[in-house]
């Protein structure tokens, strides 16, 4: 019933808060223009008009300031005691900032704003002609009101909590869902291209076998020569389809648009950064030495790693997880540094997988090495090796 109302004072910010105050305003005035008896302090109507305003105008922000609203309305009012003025209407403000102290901020400050407003109203009801009894019931009578408004603050701000928490993990599962597609998509691709390498090894083998067949028996047999021939043609037109075939899965347009752009390399460090940022993991670039020509094998290698790795944090570090990408060039090597401050890899929800020997493998093909580890300070490091400049 009251959820729109809220959501549009939530969006709208100031103005929705200013609107909410608003009602009070008439309330106030009459009471500073009219007083209630003949014997109200008020400080006359300026006066009343100026501790009006001291009390309600912070209210305006006091979803973006609670505290702050919160000390300048109690210290309004306790200079208003101070000064030995009566309460006015406009003193709710304070059991309005004490509810968005209460609903909006950690749970010693909620407890030091309810003790403040207990205060006050110890400070109101207390008179030295009272007599114990009748200062004891006024007291738990505004006591009663005071907790039930503090508590319905609390409650607030509990209800916000969670469901702040509950779109955070949907959130995130929605982010793990569409890196778990990225996974799989290019767990297929990485199947299909070792069936691809197969099939052309296989092929290629049987072609150079038979022309080398060929090639003896061209003089000797010349039937025997046409037969390995004919056999070259029919194995090279069944290696062409298989390969179609296979290239033509991987450009599927139904997958990703990846397999159509050039393949990555270090140029495009920067975007795979922005691209885990943009998923929830702050993640900074580093380059160290002077960059140099790498073959474009290794610059995918470096790719792919830091690809892994990243996807790895993003699975497994846990929420408020920052990264780092060190690049380094040597002289006779890059090395490549991913580390974070998570939770690594042993925190709840790891189902295991191949990244990490996925990185080996491809890294061993130019003669690097992969290490992956927790680190001492918390956190997982992965740093890799690839030696570079040597001859082919």
């Amino acid at each position: 019933m009251f959820s729109r109302p809220r959501a549009w004072v939530a969006r709208h910010g100031v103005l929705g808060d200013a609107l909410v105050v608003a009602p009070l305003v008439p309330l106030c005035l009459i009471q500073v223009i009219h007083p209630g008896g003949p014997g109200m302090r008020t400080g006359g109507p300026w006066g009343g008009l100026v501790l009006v305003a001291a009390l309600l105008i912070p209210l305006i922000w006091r979803r973006r300031y609670p505290l702050t609203v919160f000390a300048v309305v109690a210290s309004v009012s306790f200079a208003q005691w101070a000064a030995g003025l009566d309460m006015v209407a406009g003193n709710i403000a304070v059991l309005v900032a004490m509810y968005g102290v209460a609903s909006l901020c950690r749970t010693r400050w909620a407890i030091a704003a309810g003790a403040v407003a207990q205060l006050g109203i110890l400070l109101v009801v207390f008179r030295p002609d009272g007599t114990v009894p009748v200062l004891v019931k006024e007291y738990a009578a505004f006591s009663v009101f005071v907790v039930a408004i503090w508590i319905a603050g609390i409650n607030a701000g509990t209800r916000r909590r969670y469901v702040e928490s509950l779109v955070g993990r949907a959130e995130q599962a929605e982010r793990e869902r569409g890196q778990q597609a990225l996974i799989a998509a290019a767990a297929e691709r990485v199947r299909i291209a070792r069936e691809l390498h197969d099939v052309v090894a296989h092929n290629m083998s049987v072609i150079v076998i038979h022309a080398d067949g060929a090639g003896y028996a061209l003089d000797g047999d010349p039937e025997l020569a046409r037969q390995a021939l004919r056999t070259i043609s029919t194995t090279g037109r069944r290696g062409l389809a298989e390969m179609r075939r296979l290239v033509g899965v991987l450009r599927d347009d139904t997958g990703t648009a990846e397999p159509h752009a050039p393949q990555p390399g270090l140029a495009r460090l920067g975007e795979l950064v922005d691209q885990a940022r943009a998923s929830g993991l702050p993640t900074e670039l580093a380059v160290r030495g002077t960059p140099r020509d790498l073959p474009e094998g290794e610059q995918l290698v470096i790719y792919r790693i830091v690809q892994e790795a990243l996807t790895n944090t993003l699975r497994h570090a846990g929420p408020g997880t920052r990264a780092t990408v060190e690049l380094g060039f040597g002289h006779d090597e890059v090395e490549l540094e991913i580390a974070d401050d998570g939770r690594g890899p042993a925190g709840p929800g790891n189902t295991g997988g191949h990244g990490l020997a996925g990185m080996r493998e491809r890294a061993a093909v130019y003669g690097g090495t992969v290490r992956a580890a927790p680190r001492s300070g918390g956190g997982f490091r992965v740093l890799a090796r690839i030696p570079v400049g040597r001859d082919e």
